[in-house]
């Protein structure tokens, strides 16, 4: 068995400030949406720790953007190799069909993570969507719900605040399906905490 160093320190720091901070943001939509069925805070306190936390997520995400272009790595990493489509395709189903069958009969997972390329296929689509389209949008939706008057020219653009107010939930239950999901995968590793121990200490084993 041997190491591999997968997550540098400031992936690994940005990745649990998100983490925690959405499951605290879904939290406390739950109680904004839910104000009279839900009891976890009062409605102002969840607005309160909603709309800072919002902002600090923000900055994380800013800090993450800034990190993957100027290093290089988001190309390298979060960018499928489309100009081989056959190829890619064929490495989409090969995983597919792991994550489907050959996981549970003990075969061998298809894509061996290296720090230039530590998503296999599958994930690299996903995290691209959410990291370039979903979590912009959730932030920019956010923002017109946190000031519908100084966002005012952008709400009227995509047809008023109710609209907004739509695309925001209905990201907000995309994500909280995505944190159960993301953990469960997390498991799939050569043991049930390979891959969590890794977003710790930075390396993954591999057998």
């Amino acid at each position: 068995m041997k190491k591999i160093y997968l997550h540098p320190l400031p992936v690994r720091v940005w990745h649990w400030i998100n983490a925690i901070g959405f499951i605290i943001l879904i939290l406390t939509g739950v109680q904004i949406r839910f104000v009279d069925q839900v009891g976890l805070m009062s409605f102002e306190t969840a607005v309160q720790i909603h709309s800072w936390l919002g902002f600090i997520l923000l900055a994380n995400y800013f800090i993450w953007f800034v990190y993957y272009i100027f290093t290089g790595k988001f190309f390298k990493i979060y960018i499928p190799p489309f100009w081989k489509p056959v190829e890619f395709i064929k490495s989409c189903i090969r995983q597919a069909k792991y994550y489907a069958y050959g996981i549970m009969i003990g075969d061998e997972n298809p894509h061996h993570p290296v720090p230039e390329n530590k998503f296999n296929p599958l994930q690299q689509i996903s995290y691209l969507f959410i990291m370039a389209v979903l979590i912009p949008v959730q932030i920019i939706t956010g923002l017109m719900l946190w000031d519908p008057q100084l966002f005012g020219s952008v709400v009227s653009l995509i047809g008023g605040i109710q609209v907004a107010t739509l695309i925001h939930t209905a990201l907000w239950i995309f994500f909280s399906a995505f944190i159960i999901v993301h953990f469960y995968l997390a498991t799939l590793g050569v043991t049930p905490m390979t891959h969590i121990k890794a977003m710790f200490t930075g390396y993954e084993d591999e057998h």
